[in-house]
């Protein structure tokens, strides 16, 4: 309660430095036209006081990414070396988990692909906005779009490239960050051939690693309310409403998108796949998902999972123990679909194509972060940051929508929470038939 408590207070003063930030913004720019001093002086107070406290921020962000993945991926991975054992229900669970995260992934980018909230930006205005982030026009674009290869062979090395290069450090610290997702996929699943005594020792090292890289950020994130009024201010005040006006249609878009994941994909599953009525369900599920917006934690929100599952929707203490809890881990629909279409924001905003390949990557790249910020609080922001360079985008880019990242994160937690439910309860009716005894 005092950690929900604390995270509630949170959210309202990130809240508050958002609005703060965006009304001085507002009138700095307002003023920034009545003469040129008056510009003078606001363009001062954006780049030589809000622009420096904000990176404090972000740069905190960019410092756990490395660690963070690694750690998170690693010990994800080595924690379902006993998925043989439970056979059966461990094998569909996990189909379930990345097949509605996937479709969640496509259908954040399928909505920003067709509405495209971030695009319309004056060239010149849209330039000086990538300039404040640490980009080159020119030169990120270049990065985001592939490179034609005129061979089959030149066409098989690059994508090697993509995932196996020769150096992987090399590749690391040019913010390539698949790469280090194939190393610690990789580690974490034959870590699982390393002698049992040492194989805890290193999954207890990861877990040290994870939990310390997450208590950085957990200390970043104290300093969120001041960093988001600074960079929103320093957003704002150069460039006025019209930024204000895109990020509040991507944040209605996202919202749109969180109810179709759970008020008709959920219900078409649980009418097809588990033969239950979605209106009983979703009503049984009410204390579920006023836990999820507020706390905005899927672990917070376990035990009321695990008490609705059992007593309100009939399933099984055997199915809901294991499926739920992992899911709490694992299972993250709404953080994918985020991912993907807050990354295709930024891409429009900054004026930067996106192939259908890099999509593609792009999707692969929100399902794996998505199941290593699992159980992470607060780990989402540098995971992202590793999404943003990988597609060839300027990791400071995530300033732009950090303000809004509270209001959408409760909106997440629910279709996280609530596939994990609909999971569970396919499990408990696939496992009732008479095909599965």
């Amino acid at each position: 309660m005092e950690a929900s408590t604390k995270g509630d207070s949170l959210h309202k003063r990130v809240l508050m430095g958002l609005l703060v930030g965006a009304v001085l913004g507002l009138v700095g720019n307002w003023l920034g036209t009545q003469s040129e001093s008056a510009r003078q002086i606001v363009r001062f107070l954006a780049d030589g006081v809000a622009h420096p406290i904000g990176q404090v921020f972000l740069r905190l962000l960019f410092l756990v990414v490395v660690p963070l993945v690694f750690a998170s991926l690693a010990t994800g991975v080595a924690s379902l070396g006993d998925f043989g054992k439970v056979g059966r229900i461990g094998a569909r669970t996990a189909v379930f988990f990345l097949l509605t995260t996937a479709f969640s992934a496509v259908l954040g980018l399928t909505l920003m692909n067709t509405l495209q909230p971030g695009a319309g930006f004056d060239p010149a205005v849209r330039d000086e906005l990538l300039a404040s982030f640490g980009g080159d026009a020119a030169k990120l674009q270049a990065t985001a779009t592939a490179n034609a290869t005129k061979t089959t062979l030149e066409t098989a090395n690059k994508w090697l490239d993509m995932f196996l290069p020769r150096n992987v450090l090399g590749a690391i610290t040019r913010m390539e960050m698949l790469p280090l997702v194939v190393l610690s996929l990789l580690f974490g699943a034959f870590l699982m051939r390393v002698r049992a005594e040492r194989r805890s020792q290193m999954i207890g090292w990861l877990e040290t690693v994870a939990e310390t890289m997450v208590s950085i950020v957990g200390f970043a994130m104290k300093l969120a309310p001041f960093a988001v009024a600074c960079l929103i201010y320093s957003v704002v005040a150069k460039f006025g409403a019209d930024l204000l006006g895109k990020l509040a249609a991507y944040v209605l878009i996202i919202l749109g998108a969180y109810v179709v994941q759970v008020f008709v994909l959920y219900p078409l599953i649980l009418v097809l796949m588990v033969k239950r009525s979605p209106i009983a369900f979703l009503r049984g599920a009410v204390p579920v998902m006023v836990t999820a917006l507020s706390t905005s934690s899927s672990n917070a929100t376990l035990p009321t999972s695990l008490r609705v599952a059992k007593e309100g929707l009939g399933i099984r203490s055997s199915i809901a123990g294991f499926v739920l809890p992992l899911g709490a881990t694992l299972n993250m629909n709404g953080t994918a679909l985020f991912e993907g279409a807050l990354v295709l924001f930024i891409a429009q905003v900054f004026g930067i194509e996106l192939s259908l390949g890099q999509q593609a990557v792009l999707v692969l790249m929100c399902v794996i972060t998505a199941v290593g910020a699992a159980g992470v609080p607060g780990g989402s922001l540098p995971l992202l940051v590793a999404v943003l360079a990988q597609v060839g985008l300027p990791p400071d880019g995530i300033a732009i929508v950090l303000g809004v990242d509270r209001i959408l994160d409760m909106g997440r937690t629910v279709v996280n929470v609530m596939g994990d439910l609909v999971c569970a309860a396919w499990i408990e009716s696939s496992e009732s038939s008479p095909s599965s005894s």
